[in-house]
């Protein structure tokens, strides 16, 4: 009799399939490998919205949820679905993709019976998760979805994610007149390093919750002290 081994996502998958059926799935680690799935399936990512990006939102977001006391229920379906919808950065309808993404994550989760009641509130945590859509978070989950995202644009992880999506934009990577913007405005769409001075290091400042503040604040100083180097380097 032949014996079949099955590693643990695998697993997962098994069940996931065959929990998709049920009216009331409440098992969120097994969903979890069904959310990856359809991401998989069903998105195109770009530099800085890959699938190692949502695995970190996921990872901030339950970290958050924890400490903040946020159901996960809520959570980490609007985690894992947040870049559901992906509009580039440079497009005209960048504020919409959240509203997309959000439209598009409460129809797949109908496809497979999540529980509707938590729909709505997942749909706003989606929403209002973006920095360009302008949208007030008003739960506690909302506010750690949102907390998620913008930590992975701050600190080491956040600096690579700029000047690579930068790159990948074409951008060069300062104004070589005056690469820091003190007596020039900001412009994020000529020049990467500029987007520290229009948006990442703002975001400390803008953070929902005590333990994202927290951990923005850590973030914030090593982006503070990248940029001290690099003025070193760049104008001795």
């Amino acid at each position: 009799m032949r014996t079949y081994y099955f590693s643990l996502t695998e697993k997962k998958l098994f069940l996931c399939l065959t929990l998709g059926s049920m009216s009331n799935p409440t098992d969120l680690s097994v969903l979890e490998v069904q959310f990856e799935q359809y991401l998989l399936t069903n998105t195109t990512p770009d530099a800085a919205h890959d699938m190692a990006h949502i695995h970190r939102v996921v990872a901030n977001a339950r970290m958050l949820a924890v400490a903040e006391g946020a159901d996960l229920s809520i959570v980490l379906p609007a985690a894992w679905l947040h870049d559901c919808v992906i509009v580039p950065k440079n497009s005209s309808q960048r504020n919409q993709a959240s509203r997309l993404a959000a439209q598009a994550a409460i129809q797949f989760l109908q496809s497979i019976n999540y529980p509707s009641r938590h729909h709505a509130a997942i749909g706003h945590a989606i929403e209002a998760h973006s920095f360009s859509a302008n949208i007030l978070p008003t739960t506690l989950e909302a506010k750690v979805v949102q907390d998620a995202d913008r930590l992975d644009a701050i600190g080491a992880i956040g600096i690579a994610r700029c000047l690579t999506l930068g790159g990948a934009m074409g951008q060069r990577l300062y104004d070589p007149s005056e690469p820091f913007p003190e007596k020039r405005t900001a412009d994020d769409k000529i020049n990467s390093l500029d987007h520290f001075y229009c948006k990442l290091l703002q975001l400390e400042n803008r953070m929902q919750t005590a333990a994202g503040r927290t951990e923005a604040r850590q973030r914030t100083l090593f982006m503070k002290q990248f940029l001290d180097q690099l003025r070193r380097e760049i104008m001795p």
